[in-house]
C-alpha cells in the first residue's frame, strides 16, 4: 500500500452526526498520516441512487485502499470493490453484512439518557414523540420507557401514522396539537430527533401550550442548527460522533496495512445531555424543595452542605429530606451530589478548564477527591469523560 493511502468516504453531511464522524476521521488522518479522500459530489447535484451506482463504478479505477460509508444505496457495489470497508448505518439492514466492520449507535442508550435527564428534573408525567417505521427511533423509544417504568411512572407514546398522506404535516399537525392539548401537565416529552422535537414545539404553539412551563421537551442528536434555532433552543442528548470517526478511521487503518483489529464493531453512544431552553424547568409542586433545588443549582460552587441548604428554605434537615424524597424521589445530599456532576461536565464539555481548576470551581475540592466523586457517579474519570463528549469541543488541556 502506497505510504498515502487511498480513502473513499462515502458520508453524507447534511446532519451533524455525519459531519462529525467526518471531522473524527479528520482528526485521525491529521495525527496519524495524510489520506487522499474521495467524496461523493454534494446533493445540489442531483447525485441520486443511479448516478452514485455509476460514480462508484469508476472507484475501482482510482485504486482505492479503503471505504467508510453510511446510508449508501448501492452498499453491495462498494463491497464489490473487494477493499477494506466499514459501514454505518441508521437501518437494522446492517445485520445483512456480519462479517464487515462496522459502526453501530446505541439508539437505547439515546432514549435512556433522555429519560434521566427529565427524571432528574422532578417530572412525573411523561411522553414520547416517534418517526414511523424507523429501528432506531423504537430504539431510542423503549429506552425512554424502561427508564421512566423502572421509576414507575407510565409514557404517552405519539406514534406517526402509518400512511404517507397522513404523515403531510399540515394533516399530522392538527393530530399532534389534539394530542399535545389532551396530555397530562407538567409533562417531559423526548423525541427520537431533533427535528422531530422542532415539529413538537411548533405544535406546542399553535396548541396554545408553554414550553418548558407546560411541555420541557428533549431531542436526540444534539444537532447544533437546529437546537440553536429551535425556538426556544433545543435540549438535545448527544452522541459520540467524533469519537467514532476516529475510532472507525483508526480501525479501517489497520485493516488496509493488512493487520487484524482490536474490534470490528465500534459503538456510538450517549455522551451527554445538553441542556438549552426547553427543559429550563423545575417539575415540583412543593414550593420549598423547589426553592432548595434553585439554591442547590445557584450556589454549587461553593462547598455547600446538607445544612446550608436545609437553613435557606428554613427547614429542619430530617424535615427537608421527607419533602425531597416525596416530591423527587432523592435525598437532599444526593440531589447535591447530582448538581454537582452536572456542573462539572458541563465545564468539562464547554470550557478549557484544567481538572485540577474545575476542582476548585465546583465546591473547592481537591483533585484526588473529584476523581473519585466523578467516577463514583459516572464510571468514568473526568479525562475520559472529556475525552468522549470531544466530539463537540475540540481539544482539551491536560489536568
Amino acid at each position: 500500500m502506497p505510504d498515502t493511502p487511498k480513502v473513499i468516504l462515502l458520508i453524507e453531511n447534511s446532519r451533524q452526526f455525519g459531519r462529525d464522524l467526518l471531522r473524527g476521521i479528520a482528526q485521525y488522518s491529521k495525527l496519524h498520516r495524510p489520506w487522499n479522500v474521495y467524496r461523493l459530489p454534494p446533493y445540489y447535484l442531483d447525485v441520486s441512487s443511479r448516478a452514485q451506482k455509476i460514480e462508484i463504478s469508476h472507484l475501482a479505477d482510482w485504486g482505492a485502499n479503503g471505504v467508510i460509508m453510511r446510508e449508501v444505496a448501492s452498499v453491495d457495489d462498494v463491497l464489490a470493490l473487494g477493499i477494506p470497508t466499514i459501514i454505518s448505518f441508521s437501518s437494522n439492514k446492517v445485520s445483512q453484512y456480519p462479517e464487515v466492520p462496522k459502526l453501530l449507535t446505541d439508539d437505547y442508550s439515546v432514549g435512556r439518557m433522555g429519560a434521566e435527564h427529565l427524571l432528574e428534573r422532578g417530572f412525573k408525567q411523561f411522553a414520547f414523540v416517534d418517526y414511523f417505521d424507523f429501528y432506531w427511533s423504537d430504539a431510542r423509544g423503549r429506552g425512554f420507557c424502561d427508564v421512566v417504568a423502572d421509576a414507575g411512572f407510565t409514557v404517552h407514546y405519539y406514534r406517526q401514522p402509518a400512511t404517507v398522506h397522513q404523515r403531510l404535516w399540515d394533516i399530522e399537525q392538527k393530530v399532534m396539537i389534539e394530542w399535545l392539548r389532551e396530555l397530562p401537565k407538567p409533562v417531559g416529552l423526548m423525541s427520537c430527533i431533533d427535528e422531530r422535537s422542532q415539529d413538537v414545539i411548533e405544535a406546542c404553539k399553535q396548541a396554545g401550550v408553554r414550553v418548558p412551563e407546560e411541555i420541557a421537551i428533549i431531542g436526540g442528536d444534539n444537532d447544533e442548527l437546529i437546537c440553536e434555532l429551535s425556538n426556544p433552543q433545543l435540549s438535545s442528548v448527544a452522541v459520540g460522533g467524533v469519537q467514532a470517526g476516529y475510532e472507525a478511521a483508526r480501525v479501517l487503518d489497520q485493516l488496509m496495512k493488512g493487520q487484524t483489529p482490536e474490534k470490528t464493531v465500534i459503538p456510538v453512544r450517549a455522551t451527554h445531555v445538553v441542556t438549552r431552553h426547553s427543559t429550563d424547568v423545575l417539575a415540583v409542586n412543593d414550593p420549598e424543595v423547589a426553592e432548595a433545588l434553585r439554591f442547590i443549582r445557584s450556589a454549587i460552587q461553593r462547598p455547600i452542605q446538607v445544612e446550608d441548604v436545609a437553613e435557606h428554605v428554613s427547614m429542619t434537615r430530617q424535615g427537608l429530606n421527607k419533602k425531597f424524597n416525596k416530591s423527587i424521589g432523592r435525598s437532599i445530599h444526593d440531589e447535591i451530589a447530582l448538581a454537582r456532576i452536572h456542573y462539572v461536565k458541563r465545564l468539562l464539555i464547554e470550557t478549557n478548564m484544567t481538572v485540577s481548576d474545575i476542582a476548585r470551581a465546583a465546591g473547592q475540592l481537591e483533585l484526588k477527591q473529584l476523581s473519585r466523586f466523578f467516577k463514583k457517579h459516572t464510571g468514568a474519570s473526568p479525562l475520559e469523560f472529556r475525552r468522549r463528549t470531544a466530539a463537540h469541543q475540540g481539544a482539551r488541556s491536560g489536568p
